[in-house]
């Protein structure tokens, strides 16, 4: 949920350069002892793993979870179209289209970056986009129409049942020129030009498609502006209602088509809308709703490699971001837990985290290349501490925390057994071929036992300010999974796998 804030400059300037170092030491060096020994090579199979638990659509020969099985056959055929495949967000059984884009961009920014560290695993994260992108292709088909979700979110959230079972409704929601979307249709282009680059060596034919698509989606979202939950606020909001507004969205497209396509008239939209479009906004927010801090470090790093100086501020909103998360900056937004996570408002708090630590290794990078660090009052953050803070929420999430728990599932001895996901915590196909109908999954909801079926990968909610985690389906903010938990959590791991 997008939260305004105030500039970040003259707070930081507060801070004196010993009182930063202590706090930075406090959190590095706190009481949860730092094992150091985490296999991110392992964690980086098992969190791509999990998107084969979140396809929607007919499952290929080479799936791998075999208690999944096909869902969702006949998704779009009430608005005459195909819109099978893609992937659930979460752990119901809708496919709302704005954090599934929101979910590729990030997946392709981490192989983008970080594709060099995946090993073998890169090939399992190219199939990971591409089962996104070509329902992102079927979903923005027809022009001057982009269909945004399938599915009824009210008797979906009714029920609790298998998607191989599913029977409430399979509405298809759209943006039109009369129903304009520009944050939804704003991110599915950034999510096709970032898929473009992925695939740019791999399967050229392919980029060029998406390239050419995010180009036409992208003058749709600018010429037909307004949100599309003022357009269709009975489907999505309050599930993903756009708080933020959907300026940052177009910069964002505008920010992915520059890198993807080179084209001037984008780079030229960004300096003239830099201003009007809000940049330097919540300049500390990042997620499927707000793009503010990602806007600011991708666009930096053309900054820092010496190419575009008149757009220096996004530099400087970036540096700002990157002050604002550190640790004994006293800012109202992000604090962190006393086991040392990043805390912020509003329900699955560790999709913050997992975005967050993605933006301060990337930066981290950018930075390292330019021989800089961030100014920060009468401190600085050398690139080699960015690194640092982002390793520490990472093995948090894998274990080393108050809780000796791995917030993976599947990873480590001790793990969510009982996580918020209709398919994990029902009996598979196989195991209960019978229909299981949208009432009778109550009783498998409400059980004390152990999902039936391990969602291998997948990154809860996480724990709560207090570092204190309830193993239980009924405590949603801590025990569902999300896609975008994910998707950045692919490239730390990538990274961190080569560097550990």
């Amino acid at each position: 949920m997008a939260r305004k804030s105030c500039h970040l400059f003259p707070a930081i300037a507060r801070f004196s350069g010993i009182f930063l170092a202590i706090a930075l030491n406090l959190l590095l060096n706190n009481s949860v002892a730092v094992s150091g020994g985490q296999d991110y090579r392992d964690a980086l199979k098992k969190s791509i793993l999990f998107f084969e638990g979140q396809r929607s659509g007919k499952l290929p020969p080479d799936q791998r979870l075999r208690w999944r099985r096909d869902s969702a056959l006949h998704d779009g055929a009430s608005a005459g179209v195909d819109l099978t495949g893609g992937y659930y967000d979460a752990g119901d059984n809708i496919k709302f289209g704005f954090p599934m884009a929101f979910t590729t961009t990030l997946l392709s920014w981490s192989i983008i970056d970080f594709g060099k560290n995946m090993g073998s695993e890169l090939g399992n994260a190219l199939k990971a986009v591409r089962w996104a992108t070509d329902y992102l292709l079927k979903a923005t088909a027809k022009d001057g129409v982009i269909y945004v979700q399938v599915g009824d979110p009210i008797s979906d959230h009714d029920c609790w049942e298998r998607p191989e079972d599913m029977d409430t409704s399979r509405t298809v929601y759209q943006v039109d020129a009369d129903h304009p979307g520009s944050d939804v249709a704003g991110e599915t282009a950034a999510a096709l030009a970032a898929a473009s680059i992925v695939f740019r060596r791999w399967d050229p034919a392919y980029s060029r498609l998406l390239l050419n698509r995010a180009i036409k989606v992208f003058e749709f979202a600018d010429r037909h502006r307004g949100a599309y939950s003022s357009s269709l606020r009975h489907a999505v909001c309050p599930f993903y209602c756009d708080v933020n507004g959907y300026q940052d969205e177009l910069l964002w497209g505008a920010a992915w088509l520059h890198k993807a396509s080179r084209r001037r008239e984008y780079r030229e939209y960004i300096v003239r809308n830099e201003v009007v479009l809000r940049a330097a906004d919540t300049i500390n927010e990042f997620g499927w709703d707000n793009k503010h801090a990602g806007i600011n470090v991708l666009i930096s790093k053309e900054v820092l490699m010496g190419k575009s100086d008149d757009l220096k501020a996004f530099q400087r909103n970036a540096d700002g971001f990157i002050c604002s998360i550190l640790p004994g900056i006293s800012h109202p937004q992000i604090q962190y837990s006393p086991g040392g996570l990043i805390v912020k408002e509003g329900v699955c708090n560790m999709q913050h985290v997992t975005s967050l630590s993605f933006l301060l290794l990337a930066y981290s990078n950018y930075l390292s290349h330019a021989n800089k660090a961030v100014p920060c009052g009468e401190t600085s953050a050398s690139p080699a501490l960015l690194k640092h803070l982002a390793k520490r929420q990472v093995d948090y999430i894998l274990g080393d925390n108050p809780m000796g728990m791995s917030y993976m599932v599947g990873y480590g001895a001790h793990y969510p057994q009982r996580i918020h996901h209709r398919a994990s915590s029902l009996p598979s196909i196989q195991a209960h071929p019978a229909h299981i109908g949208c009432k009778e999954g109550s009783r498998y909801f409400l059980s004390p036992n152990p999902n039936p079926n391990r969602l291998i990968g997948a990154v809860v909610g996480g724990p709560n300010t207090t570092d204190a985690f309830p193993d239980a389906r009924p405590f949603f903010q801590e025990s569902e999974p999300t896609t975008y938990v994910n998707a950045p959590l692919v490239g730390l791991l990538a990274f961190f796998s080569a560097h550990p």
